[in-house]
């Protein structure tokens, strides 16, 4: 119903920002790097979805049709609302994703997108097949490398919602060690 949005950002919440168009201020619900990128007065264009509910119409954008297409595989696993959707995207990159659930690594899952053991069976029961050209061996060393880096800031008495982010902005392929370190830079200048 509603594809896309653009107008100028005039409000930032914590999971939301509001985005006037001709005059009405429309409610967008979006991740911390989509809200990131949208400054307060500044322009922006999402890409959007439209939940309807019986007591709540609610719109989730997003920055790319890349993203968006990501969210709506994973609202489609029985169990996964639009803000449990929207919070599995939040915490890693959606190729990272992708190749967790193409390589049925639910540890990683659990480990890094913060979501329960069941939960991401399931998403990788019925998203699996969907994905699996995202799969393989490296794949699998890649998930492993990002989940013991996860561990080890975790371990230096970071919270595992700051671990994810600052792993966020790190390249996947650096060996576990490098990406810590890269990290604990990021972390350090904040």
């Amino acid at each position: 119903m509603i594809s896309r949005i653009s107008g100028k950002v005039i409000a930032v919440g914590e999971k939301h920002v509001v985005i006037d168009v001709g005059g009405v201020g429309y409610k967008i619900f979006c991740t911390a790097d989509t809200q990131g990128r949208a400054a307060l007065g500044g322009a922006a264009s999402l890409f959007t979805y439209l939940s309807v509910r019986e007591d709540a119409l609610d719109l989730y954008g997003f920055s790319t049709q890349e993203e968006l297409d990501f969210f709506e595989l994973l609202i489609s696993v029985s169990g996964i609302g639009p803000k449990g959707a929207l919070g599995i995207l939040g915490v890693t990159t959606i190729e990272t994703l992708k190749k967790a659930i193409a390589t049925g690594d639910t540890s990683y899952l659990t480990k890094v997108s913060g979501i329960g053991r069941k939960t991401a069976e399931k998403i990788v029961l019925e998203l699996r097949d969907k994905l699996s050209a995202h799969g393989g061996k490296d794949a699998r060393a890649a998930l492993g490398s990002e989940s013991d880096a996860v561990e080890a800031l975790k371990s230096l008495g970071y919270s595992a919602q700051e671990a994810r982010d600052a792993l966020r902005d790190i390249d996947p392929s650096l060996p576990t060690n490098t990406k810590v370190k890269s990290a604990l830079r990021l972390l350090a200048g904040k």
